[in-house]
């Protein structure tokens, strides 16, 4: 029995490195971390008297049961001269079963992310979670199949060897074993280095090595024998885990211990099973809870310039998101969601999150199955990227533009009514966004509420009418029944009014992944066209005079920066980068153009006070030689309106005037060419410079209102694409590399 002189005392610092944390010996001394608690460490000692050597204490301190809180600030043991005492992360709440049922205090808030799925599975048991139909084998599971899953995966990792805040790099696509993966490595206190099996080797390579990853989670043994040479040869893994597939299929040297998804879940759940309890557990680990401000994820940007940078994302960052967006989103229990978007972007996975804690069932779908997706499962929300928005938009142009010419003229007839009905809702609603400060008189604002009232009441029937014949039939193909969220780029103005028109809600938000990401967003109830919404909660908005950094007016241009508890803890490994960006005052300077719309408290914009209107990103700016600036963004979205024009870029540096990249829709094109009679009904291609004089026209004339005009263009044949390099994984155009790739050409276009 250890005596009641306790000489010496051992400190650890909680900032210890993950090698110097795996393990703490001592020869039958108390072991402290946080020297700071030493008296209540003496008192727990002395009020608890009868204790044995090789015990873990978790006795009675300040009245609670179980003792200490369950942070890392506080810990007390005591061991033999031959035992090494190793750690235990773990997610408190999410492991409360087995602690409550041992006697150690829990607490019923979350402190880490994975501490969502108990709360779920208590509240939504065996409600389906998750439908994954187009992976072999297709798979559904419930709340209660979730949490078991995680914990299953989080001990199988343990099992395996994972030792807390070590790098697991899971490298996968989107699907319910993605999650399971997901939130089994958080748990274990580790932490993951997300990207999706798209990316090119190089880029995974430099994303493992520059993380430190140990150890690899991978989508396919395609993905894996993609990599495997490369790896193999400059990095070290542990081990790696096959998510789908068959391991025979794996390119397997034997260097390396390769687990299948099930083979880490039996590890988890046959540990799990033949766990002793709490009391024999504590001889062989020191159990500490995952704090709030631990590293949950690394996330590394998509990099639309220069090279990917590793945001480190907390779980308090996360917690945040997950909290606050019932607000933007006020998902009921049963509502269904269409997931297609990659899992380790920020947007998708934050919102995914979210949406869990709210008992939703999500469907996986990808790009070729969306559209039969959609009419099927007849989602009541879908979360995505403004490209599938567009890409909505154009198939549904497209199926007018080819009905009978009755039925064309009936359709587009009504939509401009449509479109003309909720503008001038807009106006007696107050959501008209405007940047004018000042506010218009009481009696001209009471002329243009009845103004707009009266009208509105008399293209409403027709309204109504429009959404009986027409508009009904789009929502049965789409279904959306209660809004589509966009965010992770620039919503185009055309597509956001069409879908208000035919009465489908489209929800613009705005975040970075260096935000966790979400820190603006329309409400449902104050959509304010336009803008990407007030700011979520918690959340500090600022614009700023781009030289001098001085905060400027509502309503006046400027940087945008934010402040709040979502913004990162920096970049991995790179001090440098994370100074540029985020000052000692918490502000993150988000490298956008835009402006906080003047609060009016009477008038067509008495609602749009406070709300955030995006123009471009500073880096993309172009200045022209006459020293003007020019937002691309205005220009390209202008231009695709056009279905002669699959993609643009607009281009222009230090010249006198803009240019273009243009990719054409080969098929519209030709149509158009045979309409004008520029070529024969029979013709099957069009010449090069036909071609560019019939793009030039059509550019003109869907960019005349723009504030400057588009002058040479060049016409590439391949589209920009994510496999080409050409597109980010949110299918963002790499604007540096198509400049990069095209330069001789653009600079011919000049000369």
């Amino acid at each position: 029995m250890l005596g009641a002189v306790v000489n010496p005392i051992s400190t650890v610092s909680s900032s210890a490195s993950a090698n110097q944390m795996a393990t703490i010996s001592s020869r039958n001394n108390l072991v402290l971390v946080s020297s700071s608690h030493c008296a209540h460490a003496l008192q727990f000692l002395f009020s608890n008297y009868k204790f044995r050597t090789r015990q873990v204490f978790l006795g009675t301190w300040n009245g609670r049961r179980g003792g200490f809180p369950l942070n890392r600030g506080f810990r007390v043991f005591c061991q033999s001269k031959t035992e090494e005492m190793q750690i235990r992360r773990y997610s408190p709440f999410l492991e409360s079963a087995f602690l409550d049922r041992n006697g150690a205090f829990v607490s019923g808030e979350w402190h880490a992310v994975p501490d969502i799925w108990r709360s779920s599975a208590e509240r939504y048991g065996d409600r389906v979670a998750l439908t994954d139909p187009y992976h072999d084998p297709p798979s559904s599971m419930t709340y209660k199949q979730l949490e078991e899953g995680i914990l299953d995966f989080s001990e199988g990792l343990r099992v395996v060897g994972v030792k807390p805040e070590e790098k697991i790099a899971l490298f996968a696509d989107n699907s319910c074993r993605w999650l399971v993966a997901d939130q089994g490595i958080m748990a274990t206190g580790a932490i993951n280095v997300v990207r999706g099996s798209r990316s090119s080797v190089e880029e995974l390579l430099q994303i493992y090595d520059h993380s430190e990853s140990v150890a690899l989670a991978v989508d396919s043994p395609e993905l894996f024998n993609r990599i495997a040479e490369a790896f193999g040869s400059k990095v070290v893994m542990k081990f790696v885990i096959l998510l789908w597939g068959d391991k025979s299929s794996l390119a397997n040297e034997g260097k390396i211990p390769f687990f299948n998804y099930g083979e880490i879940l039996d590890l988890g759940r046959e540990s799990r099973n033949s766990a002793p309890d709490f009391n024999d557990a504590r001889q062989q680990y020191v159990h500490e809870a995952i704090n709030s401000d631990d590293i949950a994820t690394l996330v590394y940007t998509s990099g639309t310039t220069g090279n990917p940078k590793g945001v480190m994302l907390t779980h308090r960052n996360l917690l945040h998101q997950i909290k606050n967006l019932w607000d933007v989103v006020p998902a009921e229990v049963g509502d269904r969601f269409l997931s297609m978007l990659p899992p380790w972007h920020a947007y998708e996975r934050a919102c995914e999150y979210f949406i869990f804690t709210c008992g939703i069932e999500q469907v996986y779908t990808t790009v070729r199955n969306l559209k039969d997706d959609l009419r099927h499962y007849q989602p009541n929300y879908i979360i995505s990227v403004p490209l599938v928005y567009e890409t909505l938009y154009s198939g549904i142009q497209k199926q007018i533009s080819t009905s009978s010419a009755a039925r064309k003229f009936i359709a587009l007839t009504f939509i401009r009514i449509s479109l003309a009905y909720m503008e001038f809702k807009r106006i007696y609603e107050g959501t008209y966004l405007t940047r004018n400060r000042k506010q218009p008189s009481y009696l001209a604002s009471v002329y243009d509420w009845l103004w707009a009232r009266i009208v509105a009441a008399i293209l409403w029937p027709l309204h109504m009418l429009g959404k009986k014949l027409v508009y009904s039939k789009i929502h049965s193909a789409i279904g959306i029944s209660k809004a589509g969220v966009s965010g992770g780029g620039s919503l185009p103005p055309h597509v956001d009014k069409f879908f208000e028109a035919i009465g489908v809600k489209v929800q613009n938000g705005y975040g970075l992944t260096e935000t966790s990401p979400v820190v603006a967003a329309r409400r449902p109830n104050c959509n304010v066209l336009g803008s990407v919404g007030p700011p979520i909660r918690h959340t500090e908005f600022k614009v700023v005079e781009s030289e001098t950094g001085e905060v400027l007016l509502p309503g006046s241009t400027g940087i945008v920066k934010v402040r709040g508890p979502q913004v990162m803890k920096g970049y991995y490994k790179n001090p440098g980068a994370t100074e540029q960006v985020l000052d000692e005052d918490g502000w993150l300077n988000t490298g956008d153009i835009g402006w906080i719309a003047p609060h009016h408290s009477t008038g067509r914009s008495r609602r749009c006070g406070g709300v955030v209107v995006l123009e471009g990103r500073a880096k993309d700016t172009i200045v022209l030689s006459t020293g003007e600036n020019v937002e691309p963004v205005e220009l390209e979205e202008a231009a695709m309106r056009s279905s002669l024009i699959q993609q643009i870029v607009v281009v222009g540096q230090d010249q006198r005037r803009l240019g273009a990249i243009i990719v054409p829709n080969k098929e519209e094109v030709l149509l158009a060419a045979k309409k004008l009679s520029i070529v024969d009904v029979n013709a099957s291609d069009l010449s090069k410079d036909k071609k560019t004089s019939l793009l030039y026209e059509e550019l003109r004339k869907w960019t005349s209102g723009c504030s400057f005009q588009i002058g040479p263009i060049l016409i590439v044949d391949e589209p920009f694409t994510i496999d080409s390099g050409f597109m980010t994984p949110t299918m963002k155009i790499r604007r540096d590399r198509v400049v990069a790739q095209y330069k001789e050409q653009i600079e011919n276009l000049y000369k």
